[in-house]
């Protein structure tokens, strides 16, 4: 009884410690590898501390930083890895995806040795059968899960042809519990192999896992200590079916897909559709998820979220990384005058459509909402949540603009900064500074929506509903309609003319969605991926980036010159290098092609 009593206050205090703390996988003292399956919460840890790995905020090189090797952004630090990446003077010991390399690899290693002849499942790790049960099976889907997760995430940083084979490579494949930084000597399994063992063991994930970790959907109240909504941010079977989404969208796309596969969109659709159909049939519940609303950056259990990094407390990353140093930031990163043009005019039509109205003599009057809820701009003024009180203006001219690139070294470079993911209740000359929570958001609603418009379309065209319930015309009108990030209002389904005229021709709609994906993603880190899987050829890298270059008039106006290219792009390859430190010591990796000096 005395062992049973200690066996459950451990499995209670192990299951509610606080998630910002997972516990220590790792030997330690005169604990072995083999003594952490004597204890239970160690087990858990194989699991937890890969959720430690993972990244939580956008100010990194797999979020916002790598859009400046996209047509999306320029970074203002010469010295900036993704920006020397871009103009194609990265070095192998400048190389910014390395650590991922190895932070992936460790995670693939923990939830491997949970696996190892199900010992974890096997581990006993409540007292009372029932949450015993739902304890291990949550943790065993969790551990596939979370390898599916990093092999992938490898295989998008990484994949790319052999520099010496020609072929179409991936990541080794590593589905044992081996430690890749000790005397090893891997070779890279091809894409292929790639993708099917992620969709594997995304399937596998599903068996064991609850459709999503939501209180509502646990009956028995006393249940949910152990499978309910706490577990919010970790895998559950709905992020499994929106991962495969994403898996099958890149396979199926034109560097990928040669052949042009079409069951591969036909999965990408589907998965996304059941993603788009949770939300919209189980998760709009009181206070849960409405398709009218954007995503709260500042809510870390914004209904939207599919799956979500930990959320770091109230701070001031991206205000710092995004607002110019006159506002006390350090204005890292400047949008692009490319992304700028994508966004439409107020009725909906592109900027190069004679009846969108464009006027290049003022090119920010009457642009889509969803511009002033991303881009900050020549003149605007930035105001307290959006209210009346005014922070500060952006004043990016030549001729004595504060915020003009050259007058500090923390002005962007294009004389556009960022918006987007900027709590506009934050200003640092407040008597006291209010600060918001921020976190990656993975995965949300949105994705799926682009996701399958996307697909779908390559399927059964912009307007057929009858293969998935649904047409990616109507999906699309989704993003069209609800409210943007600051609660302005967007299109209707009526008023949407642009809308309904590209949806009559799948090659114009095709366009229309990725440019809709370009606004909808941006400075999320998911640029670089999308022109990469829709290229066959450099080209689509290496295009001049421009800027605006603006003068203010005697009386107070402004000319604007946006053809002044704010950098020239020299890529040396569409795929990002095997970490060099990798290929030295492991004789059978292949390198990729274009990366000649790192092999």
């Amino acid at each position: 009884m005395k062992t049973k009593i200690i066996l459950l206050l451990g499995g209670i205090l192990a299951l509610f410690t606080n998630c910002t703390n997972y516990l220590d996988a790792y030997p330690n003292g005169d604990k072995t590898v083999e003594d952490i399956f004597k204890y239970q919460d160690m087990v858990q840890g194989l699991v937890g501390q890969c959720y430690d790995n993972m990244t939580r905020n956008y100010n990194d090189n797999e979020g916002a930083y790598l859009d400046v090797a996209t047509d999306d952004a320029v970074a203002t630090s010469p010295t900036q890895a993704t920006r020397r990446l871009a103009v194609g003077s990265l070095t192998t010991g400048s190389d910014p995806f390395s650590t991922y390399w190895t932070r992936d690899y460790n995670s693939i290693r923990l939830v491997n040795m949970f696996l190892k002849d199900r010992r974890g499942y096997n581990t006993k790790f409540i007292v009372n059968p029932v949450w015993d049960n739902l304890v291990r099976n949550r943790l065993q889907g969790e551990a596939f899960a979370l390898r599916a997760w990093n092999h992938w995430d490898l295989l998008q940083k990484f994949a790319g042809k052999g520099i010496t084979s020609g072929k179409m490579m991936g990541i080794p494949l590593v589905l044992e519990p081996i430690d890749i930084s000790k005397e090893v000597n891997l070779a890279r399994n091809t894409y292929d192999e790639c993708v099917k063992q992620i969709l594997a063991d995304c399937d596998s994930a599903y068996k064991y896992l609850p459709i999503a970790h939501r209180d509502f959907l646990v009956p028995n109240t006393a249940d949910r200590v152990y499978a309910g909504g706490r577990y919010w941010g970790k895998m559950d079977g709905i992020t499994m079916k929106a991962l495969k989404s994403n898996v099958y969208l890149t396979w199926a796309s034109p560097r990928f897909n040669p052949s042009n596969d079409v069951s591969r969109w036909d999965s990408a659709a589907s998965n996304a559709k059941k993603v788009m159909d949770f939300k919209l049939k189980v998760d709009n519940v009181a206070n849960g998820f409405n398709p009218v609303n954007a995503i709260n950056w500042f809510d870390p259990n914004s209904p939207e979220i599919v799956i979500s990094a930990r959320f770091q407390g109230s701070n001031d990353a991206m205000e710092r990384m995004f607002y110019p140093g006159g506002f006390q930031g350090n204005g890292v990163i400047g949008a692009s005058q490319e992304l700028v043009n994508t966004f439409p005019m107020a009725n909906g039509y592109p900027i190069t459509d004679s009846r969108s109205l464009y006027n290049p003599a003022n090119p920010y009057a009457n642009r889509d909402p969803r511009f002033y809820s991303n881009i900050f701009y020549n003149n605007v003024q930035a105001k307290k949540n959006n209210t009346g009180v005014l922070m500060y203006t952006f004043e990016t001219w030549v001729n004595g603009g504060k915020d003009a690139p050259g007058v500090i070294p923390t002005n962007s470079l294009t004389n556009y900064h960022i918006k987007k993911n900027v709590y506009m209740g934050l200003n640092w000359s407040d008597a006291t500074v209010s600060r918001a929570s921020h976190t990656k958001v993975y995965i949300r609603w949105t994705h799926m929506v682009l996701n399958f418009s996307e697909a779908a379309n390559k399927v059964v065209g912009p307007n057929d509903a009858t293969k998935y319930g649904i047409s990616a015309k109507a999906a699309m009108q989704y993003l069209r309609t609800r409210k943007t990030y600051d609660g302005a209002a967007l299109y209707t389904a009526t008023n949407d003319l642009y809308l309904n005229e590209v949806a009559g021709d799948a090659a114009k709609f095709d366009t229309f969605v990725r440019d809709e994906r370009r606004i909808e993603t941006c400075f999320e880190g998911m640029r670089f991926y999308d022109v990469q899987r829709w290229s066959t050829n450099l080209s689509s890298f290496n295009q001049a980036v421009h800027k605006a270059e603006i003068t203010k008039n005697a009386d107070g106006t402004f000319t604007y010159d946006l053809t002044k290219v704010a950098e020239s792009r020299a890529f040396k390859s569409a795929y990002l290098p095997i970490p060099y430190v990798e290929i030295l010591r492991m004789s059978k990796l292949e390198q990729n092609e274009g990366w000649d000096g790192w092999k």
